[in-house]
This record gives C-alpha cells, sequence and structure tokens, in this order.
C-alpha cells in the first residue's frame, strides 16, 4: 500500500479501526501476560523460601 500522508496512513483506507483496535488489544494482553508472570515468579520464589526454611515437603517428597 502507498500512503500520501499520515492521516491516510492512521485511517488505513477505512479498516484502521480495526487494525489499531487489534494493535491495540494484542499489546494489552502481552503486557497482562508480563504482569502475570511476574506476580506467578514473586509467589513461586516465596514458597521455595518457605520450603528450604521450614524444610515442608510436599506430594510425597523425602526431605534428605
Amino acid at each position: 500500500m502507498n500512503w500520501n500522508s499520515w492521516s491516510e496512513f492512521f485511517h488505513m483506507g477505512g479498516y484502521g479501526l480495526y487494525v489499531w483496535g487489534s494493535y491495540a488489544v494484542t499489546f494489552a494482553l502481552i503486557v497482562g501476560e508480563v504482569l502475570l508472570l511476574r506476580v506467578r515468579r514473586k509467589q513461586a520464589l516465596k514458597m521455595a523460601l518457605r520450603t528450604v526454611k521450614y524444610g515442608k515437603v510436599e506430594n510425597n517428597e523425602i526431605a534428605t
């Protein structure tokens, strides 16, 4: 495609709302995934430290 101005580029022949909307949704999902991964990582580290500190054994594992 060839655009003569930035306005035409953002309008995208009448499909700009769908194109830029899909970019916005994708970006929001990626940011949400990164934030959820950070939260889960912190929870996993806390659980690992708690396990090491208190020697708590789960899932029928034998502590050595």
